[in-house]
């Protein structure tokens, strides 16, 4: 195991004690000597390498992983309307311009991933991108394929009667799929993960944001998702990792379309949580919540 280096420019140190209020795995302290912060005996293992130490001191005085804090950017205010604005005109993309994405946009949407949270900070998520029309044609002709077989066997057609419409839609060559995108990027995280399900969505949440506001549109696609969990060959010709199982899928590219305004969503289901008198639950209330959190 590689231990975290912890190192401290006593010339810049103010001692405020922020470093060690703000460590997650509570592994840092103050030298009652010296007031200095340094890792608890034997506790240096705890750490889950978040760097909230580096990120939070107010001089820059502190140094881990060598990781240096003058390599790090300072923090600027955001306008928040601005920011809403952009989360109510997302929209999903299903109309594509048939060429590439330049590179300076794709390298900065790539190299924004790995700032994404993870739970416990375990950055094991892999991405695997599409980043060329003719590897990404490729990929859906031979996805089409298999898909249109699967869609078009009675027996399939039998459980699911809508699959049928689908099947033969691919069959008259609409890619309804992969919606003519040029670009696609695929999360996949280890088996062990601590948050398999979660940590996906959440960087994909992160990616389609800065997409939209550097004019790049993008689409949740449950139906490649499928393709790639139900064909493992499409898997291993992309490259997922050996033992990785597939998050999600996004696709993106230059849109197609251009929206003028906001939609007008209806409200959500919403409640505040106010104070109440403890009291006892009906037991088969209880067991149908549980049922729900764990099965639902």
């Amino acid at each position: 195991m590689n231990y975290p280096n912890l190192t401290i420019n006593t010339e810049k140190c103010i001692k405020c004690g922020m470093c060690v209020k703000d460590c997650i795995a509570h592994c840092l302290e103050l030298n009652q000597n010296t007031n200095l912060p340094q890792f608890k005996q034997g506790k240096e293992w705890t750490c889950i390498k978040c760097q909230h130490c580096l990120a939070v001191c107010p001089t820059g005085a502190l140094e881990i992983f060598n990781k240096n804090p003058d390599n790090s950017e300072s923090i600027s205010p955001i306008n928040s309307e601005e920011l809403l604005n952009l989360i109510k005109s997302r929209r999903s993309i299903r109309q594509y311009k048939p060429e590439n994405l330049d590179k300076e946009r794709l390298d900065k949407l790539k190299n924004m991933l790995k700032w994404t949270p993870t739970g416990v900070n375990n950055h094991s998520l892999h991405f695997t991108f599409v980043d060329d029309i003719e590897v990404m044609d490729n990929i859906r002709t031979m996805a089409n394929k298999k898909a249109e077989k699967l869609l078009l066997n009675p027996i399939v057609q039998f459980f699911v009667p809508h699959f049928k419409g689908m099947g033969k839609a691919i069959q008259e060559g609409n890619d309804v799929i992969f919606r003519n995108a040029p670009h696609m990027v695929i999360v996949s995280v280890p088996k062990n993960a601590p948050c398999k399900r979660e940590d996906p969505v959440i960087s994909l949440s992160y990616f389609e944001l800065l997409a939209q506001s550097m004019g790049v549109g993008t689409v949740w696609c449950g139906f490649a998702y499928y393709c790639f969990k139900l064909f493992p060959s499409l898997a291993e010709y992309i490259g997922v990792p050996d033992g990785n199982r597939v998050g999600y899928v996004m696709l993106f590219g230059k849109p197609d379309v251009k929206y003028s305004r906001t939609t007008q969503p209806d409200d959500v289901g919403m409640n505040s949580a106010t104070i109440q008198s403890e009291r006892e639950f009906p037991v088969l209330t209880l067991i149908k919540r549980f049922l729900t959190n764990i099965l639902g």
